[in-house]
């Protein structure tokens, strides 16, 4: 088994999104195992159209049809860029519902019809026989407001659930990314933790809901899948074994058990529970949380941390993350760049590309097939180099980044240089230096693009591995799921162990 990273949920102008689909494919290629391009398709309960409503109902009706009018390029072209062993697709659509809340249906098969359903378990029985599920997404809001009905939650049709998008974090009212969009605040009825402590089954994605067609955008939301194989058949034999978790954008590995089950699974009681995790973050490990039942059942802080791994010239494994952007250009500055260290390999390149932030249409927007057509490309590595392109834009905010970052894993000492080039700027640091703390530099003398070398991380605190034991059973289904936060705020939820009684 093996970890492959995707997203399941993304949507382009095939709808009321923006962006041809050809270069959302493209986009998810360059930095995802597998995604599905979603289109809205239909809102059978959809509010009746008033002065004040009649943009929404309007843009929904369009993008209804429009998907309509193209499902047969749209369904073709995604099967053309199903490759197995190299980039894995999906097909599937979207339902809104204001009384289920909105789900997306999945298919690995080309034969996927559009079709028209009252709701999103009427859509899955219509569907059958082909093998489809029905993923809810943005789950927290308001009961009979786009948000999730537990009390006709199926976990059959279910057996993933989006709990983190560019809508905000689902985990619990008191979660980080609380929802900030028009559709209103998350309530504590609708999240994720209160349907584990009603006694719901289902494992946890991360997808980005985007709308201008750049799938797994950088902290809008992933998915990690483990399975056999990169092809359809096994990412979808994972996704119905419920073997997947979320994170909001760096790709932490991790592997959590239950007496030897891996999560997702459901495991007999023994009278005793023996958890174990893994954890590969890609920065300093801030915190992990193990929740029983929905209730933290153990917390360790600040993980890893050992001031002796920078005393002499110890050698390792360290991370270090090139981040690029900031500057006064909404319509874009374009990077190219390369790294290299010396005394040192670099062991892994991990990109963390961002398309344009757009959540929803807009009276004043504009859709162009080139929006997503970005410069974001990894174009080479070796042992030693590494050479990139990329396209930020200024941030949206002091809480809204734009900016775009290569995390660089390396075997080395403190003596160990990386030399970044940046649009002719050249920086130069050892790995000792970094220890120290992060350097920057600016492209102009004022509101400047700038280059910023993230702090060394040793391989300490980024790995964690942890056991624990439990005899205490408290439910005849006692569920088990943990939630890794990194220093930099970036997060991983491993999808519940479901032990349960004799």
């Amino acid at each position: 088994m093996k970890l492959y990273w995707g997203d399941l949920h993304n949507h382009c102008g095939i709808t009321y999104g923006f962006g041809s689909l050809e270069n959302a494919l493209a986009a998810a290629k360059e930095q995802l195992d597998f995604c599905a391009i979603i289109g809205h398709a239909m809102w059978p309960d959809m509010p009746e159209r008033t002065e004040e409503l009649h943009f929404l109902v309007d843009f929904h009706t369009k993008g209804f049809a429009k998907l309509q009018s193209n499902w047969e390029h749209v369904r073709d072209t995604v099967k053309h860029w199903n490759v197995s062993h190299q980039f894995v697709t999906f097909q599937g659509y979207e339902i809104h519902s204001s009384e289920f809340g909105d789900h997306h249906v999945l298919s690995p098969s080309d034969e996927l019809p559009l079709v028209e359903a009252g709701s999103p378990a009427e859509l899955v029985a219509m569907l059958s026989p082909l093998p489809v599920i029905a993923v809810p997404h943005h789950v927290g809001y308001t009961p009979g407001y786009r948000g999730a009905n537990w009390e006709a939650f199926s976990e059959d049709n279910s057996p993933v659930v989006e709990v983190f998008s560019k809508h905000g974090c689902s985990m619990s009212d008191t979660s980080a990314y609380p929802y900030l969009h028009t559709m209103g605040p998350r309530d504590s009825r609708n999240t994720i933790v209160n349907a584990i402590q009603r006694g719901k089954k289902f494992s946890f994605a991360g997808s980005t809901d985007h709308h201008a067609g750049y799938p797994g955008s950088y902290g809008d939301g992933r998915v990690a899948v483990l399975a056999a194989e990169k092809t359809r058949e096994a990412i979808w034999e994972a996704l119905l074994a419920r073997r997947t978790y979320a994170i909001t954008g760096d790709k932490i590995e991790c592997h959590f058990t239950v007496n030897g089950a891996v999560f997702g699974s459901e495991v007999k009681d023994n009278g005793r529970r023996h958890l174990c995790l893994d954890v590969k973050a890609c920065d300093g490990i801030e915190k992990v949380t193990v929740y029983k039942n929905g209730k933290p059942w153990m917390i360790q802080h600040g993980i890893g941390s050992d001031p002796s791994q920078q005393l002499g010239n110890k050698h390792g494994k360290y991370k270090v993350r090139v981040e690029m952007g900031w500057g006064d250009l909404t319509e874009g500055y374009d990077w190219k760049g390369s790294a290299c260290i010396d005394n040192g390999k670099l062991v892994t390149v991990e990109t963390c590309f961002r398309g344009r932030s757009v959540l929803a249409p807009t009276p004043d927007m504009q859709d162009s097939p080139e929006i997503n057509a970005l410069g974001n490309k990894l174009i080479s590595t070796t042992e030693t180099e590494a050479q990139w392109t990329c396209t930020t834009f200024k941030n949206h905010s002091t809480l809204h980044p734009q900016t775009a970052a290569l995390i660089f894993e390396m075997d080395g000492d403190l003596t160990s240089v990386l030399t970044v080039t940046a649009n002719g700027r050249t920086i130069v640091y050892s790995i000792g230096e970094l220890l120290e703390g992060s350097r920057s530099v600016h492209m102009k003398p004022h509101n400047s693009e700038a280059v910023l070398i993230h702090r060394a991380i040793p391989e300490s605190e980024y790995n964690f591995v942890g056991e624990w034991t439990d005899d205490t059973k408290e439910f005849e289904c006692d569920a088990y799921h943990v939630e890794v936060k990194q220093w930099n705020g970036q997060y991983a939820w491993i999808s519940p162990v479901f032990v349960i009684g004799d």
